[in-house]
């Protein structure tokens, strides 16, 4: 089974590809910025059925495609692991020839992705002293290897949201958890979104209670953003919910019932919602 650093990983990965290729592999990045570049999620389902059981999959591929095929699509194979003691170069390599052959490629690029410190290999060479018969690397990321105030500045939202997880003294994890809260605003307009990421950045700042008082108290006005686009984003559901039960149980509703909705806040749309359960007529759900 995945870990849950495994499927934040795999979510923030797939949200963003060309950000994590930038940070995790930036040699090569080089067009992906061009219009129409595609990245395609590869299914999971489809490397079970044809690999076996033998070989754990990666967390996510992604396969990037270039609309003038000036190159040929390139695959990038991305894998968290939260301990360096538990990665294999062996098995990364066995993988990615395992996909190589599957997919009928050799553009595969493999990159590993650390959330703590350690020693790991990045390179494998099977051979003799006479010659080298397999040649194998992939690409190291270690957030642990990177100083969170290199990065508090960053355009790339990857980084911005995992300053949390890069190093830092305790002294500074509110003005880190400040950096990544304020680039997830700048850097992301969608507010579903943002809400989203908020809870990947709280899981790994793991701030106190004293830690988030200082926090409102030192930013109010980011603090209270944060608490609007969550208002919002709960709003917005309960507004959606009761919609359609209306429309379930009475048609659609009117458009001057629908400007209501739309005003209303969370307390009344809960009222309404536990009204229109029961109600036989749309006056029974809409009374002052």
């Amino acid at each position: 089974m995945p870990s849950s650093h495994d499927q934040n990983f795999k979510n923030l990965i797939l949200d963003y590809p060309r950000q994590a290729i930038e940070l995790f592999a930036p040699d090569e990045a080089e067009g992906l910025s061009a219009p129409g570049v595609r990245y395609l999620p590869v299914r999971e389902e489809q490397l079970k059925e044809r690999l076996g059981e033998r070989f754990r999959e990666l967390d996510t591929p992604v396969l990037v495609e270039w609309p003038d095929r000036r190159r040929e699509a390139l695959l990038f194979l991305f894998e968290e692991e939260t301990k360096t003691r538990r990665f294999s170069i062996h098995r990364l390599a066995h993988y990615c020839l395992d996909i190589a052959e599957l997919l009928g490629t050799e553009r595969i690029v493999p990159v590993v992705i650390f959330l703590r410190g350690g020693h790991y290999v990045t390179e494998l060479r099977l051979g003799s002293e006479r010659r080298v018969y397999l040649a194998f690397a992939c690409h190291a990321y270690a957030f642990r290897q990177q100083q969170a105030r290199d990065h508090f500045s960053s355009p790339n939202l990857i980084a911005r949201l995992n300053l949390p997880n890069m190093r830092h003294a305790r002294s500074e994890r509110v003005a880190v958890y400040a950096q990544a809260v304020r680039g997830l605003l700048e850097l992301e307009p969608d507010p579903e979104r943002q809400l989203k990421y908020l809870d990947f950045v709280d899981i790994y700042a793991h701030l106190s209670e004293e830690e988030r008082m200082i926090y409102q108290q030192e930013h109010a006005p980011e603090a209270a953003a944060i608490s609007g686009f969550a208002e919002r984003f709960l709003r917005q559901g309960e507004a959606s919910l009761l919609r359609r039960l209306l429309v379930k149980r009475f048609g659609e509703p009117s458009e001057s019932i629908q400007q209501r909705i739309a005003a209303a806040d969370a307390d009344t749309l809960a009222l309404w919602f536990d009204r229109a359960l029961e109600a036989h007529a749309l006056e029974d759900i809409f009374f002052d």
